[in-house]
């Protein structure tokens, strides 16, 4: 058994996790700070919107890829960081000291040296560190803003769009290398060998054996799934495990890991896949098993 071919599939599985304990922690400060994606948390009409603003934007960037302009999709990526790095350390901070003036400087000013930190040293283990906060704020602030229909319903929805855009019309994949090109740090980076770089290689580098030198993982993969652990422990009464997540999130939680398991198995004939049909089809049936189960309980 090579060990050095394992690691990766242990590592993907790990930051899923962490990613939806991170947003769990999360989601209390998240929402003493006053962060909602959506007015109305009920309305099964928010996930149609997130469909169409995402549909909006895809195609944007398309079009700046056709043309050449990719210096506007970096432009935009990073903003859209910085921007996301000031809600998510806005609800850390000001959950522990308040939202004083101070607190806002201080928000501002670790926001500033985090964006920095991902230009100027973008190594894979920073991307990757700092990728987690990320993904885990935005699920957080996702998931304390859409109720379990609308969640689903998302889901359900993305999952369709994911399968189609990969596999069908394909211009997901064409998205996916634009990005990758210019190693903006909206992915997570699995190295397949010690001493890999994501600065000096980027995952296009073949190894001894003619495979690619890194795994990566769309942030989005990890995200959608962990807007249902959050929006389950938040919106679902119920007893927590250990104070802190209840069954029907943790049936989520659990059933997103069977999903990542399974696209594992497909990714490791190394062809692009699909990410989110098995991810969300998991979440999704462990939330509704860990859901039904709490009558049993």
């Amino acid at each position: 058994m090579d060990v050095r071919r394992i690691i990766p599939f242990l590592a993907m599985p790990l930051l899923l996790v962490v990613v939806e304990l991170g947003a769990l922690a999360l989601s209390l400060p998240v929402q003493e700070a006053g962060l909602a994606a959506f007015e109305d948390p009920e309305s099964v009409a928010n996930p149609f919107i997130f469909i169409a603003i995402l549909l909006v934007f895809t195609a944007f960037l398309l079009v700046l890829i056709k043309y050449g302009q990719k210096w506007v999709i970096s432009a935009v990526i990073w903003l859209s960081i910085f921007l996301t790095f000031i809600y998510i350390f806005s609800a850390i901070i000001f959950a522990a000291i308040g939202a004083t003036d101070a607190g806002t400087v201080l928000v501002f000013a670790v926001a500033v040296a985090a964006t920095a930190l991902l230009y100027k040293f973008p190594e894979w283990y920073v991307i990757d560190i700092l990728g987690v906060l990320i993904a885990a704020g935005v699920a957080s602030i996702f998931g304390v803003s859409l109720e379990i229909l609308p969640v689903v319903i998302l889901l359900i929805l993305l999952a369709v769009y994911d399968a189609i855009s990969v596999y069908k019309t394909k211009h997901m994949l064409t998205l996916a290398e634009g990005v990758i090109d210019l190693k903006t740090p909206i992915l997570f980076v699995i190295p397949k060998k010690r001493d890999y770089s994501y600065i000096h290689e980027g995952i296009g580098k073949l190894d001894g054996e003619g495979e690619r030198s890194a795994f990566i993982m769309g942030m989005g993969d990890l995200i959608m799934p962990s807007i249902l652990v959050v929006s389950a422990n938040v919106f679902l009464a119920g007893s927590r495990i250990f104070g802190f997540v209840n069954i029907p999130a943790l049936g989520a939680i659990l059933g997103s890991l069977a999903g990542l398991v399974v696209l594992l198995y497909f990714v490791s004939s190394g062809r692009p896949q699909a990410g989110l049909p098995p991810l969300n089809g998991g979440t999704l049936l462990g939330f509704f098993i860990g859901w039904g189960l709490v009558g049993f309980v």
